[in-house]
């Protein structure tokens, strides 16, 4: 049998040692200066065609963890690391009126455009915000309706046999990665800055990037003190799959990114 090289003897002690991510996890803030990208999307409304923070954190979030950080694009199934083939964003959504929240994955982030994102969450956002989903996340609303006392055992039942051994269940649309490769989620929109938002148990995610609200401070530029908006990111990371090294390996090729906004509105293939 070939040698797993995402599983390094840490890895294989840190699977052993923690449970699911409600045990091992780690977090890391950071801000960054977002004035260019700002200045890009202003340029894209005057030219008709409408993009958001959200889309371009997604593109440069997809493409850091597919270039920079592939070791941290994996889950743990049956006690072992795998990897996945490709970088697919879950970027969560807000219901209407209020009634929760839910997730669109969208395949093949790390190749799409920052333009091509936003068509794609689009075209979609309608559907999800309605409430009518299939397949996974749809799923969650058939567990809601087990009775309380019988709903945490087919739950656990369900992350079990589903997740963590990776059996299918009858009846039950669940596809072999139904949460995508990451996380990201805007808590800007509540009027918050930072949070330490939780790993989702059954979501086989390595981490969940939240976005804050852009605000306006005071920076060092080239020693010199300015007034510039700066974009809060936070992140909640399992530390079965990611260390600090491999943590800050994702987010320099975020901040690295995001200062060339019209290169991840390129495709990237």
């Amino acid at each position: 049998m070939s040698k797993n090289p995402y599983e390094s003897p840490w890895r294989k002690l840190a699977i052993a040692v923690y449970g699911a991510p409600n045990e091992g996890k780690v977090y890391g803030t950071y801000e960054i200066d977002v004035g260019k990208m700002l200045d890009y999307i202003e340029k894209k409304k005057d030219e008709g065609t409408r993009i958001t923070v959200t889309n371009f954190v997604t593109a440069a979030l997809a493409r850091s963890l597919y270039e920079d950080a592939p070791e941290m694009n994996c889950f743990v199934q049956r006690g072992k690391l795998v990897p996945r083939e490709d970088a697919n964003v879950c970027v969560s959504i807000a219901r209407k009126g209020g009634k929760g929240m839910t997730g669109l994955v969208i395949p093949k982030t790390h190749e799409m455009s920052v333009s091509e994102i936003a068509e794609f969450q689009q075209n979609r956002i309608s559907q999800k915000r309605s409430g009518k989903e299939k397949g996974t996340f749809g799923a969650k609303n058939a567990i809601a309706k087990v009775p309380w006392p019988f709903r945490r055992p087919v739950f656990k039942f369900v992350k079990w046999w589903a997740f963590e051994m990776g059996f299918k269940i009858p009846f039950v649309k669940i596809g072999r990665d139904p949460f995508g490769s990451i996380m990201l989620t805007n808590i800007g929109t509540f009027g918050l800055e930072t949070g330490m938002v939780a790993l989702f148990p059954i979501g086989k995610l390595p981490a969940v990037i939240a976005m804050g609200k852009i605000k306006e401070k005071p920076v060092a530029v080239d020693g010199e003190v300015k007034i510039r908006p700066m974009l809060p990111l936070t992140g909640t990371f399992d530390h079965r799959i990611a260390d600090g090294g491999k943590i800050g390996d994702l987010a320099n090729g975020i901040i690295d990114r995001l200062k060339n906004p019209a290169k991840l509105d390129q495709p990237n293939k």
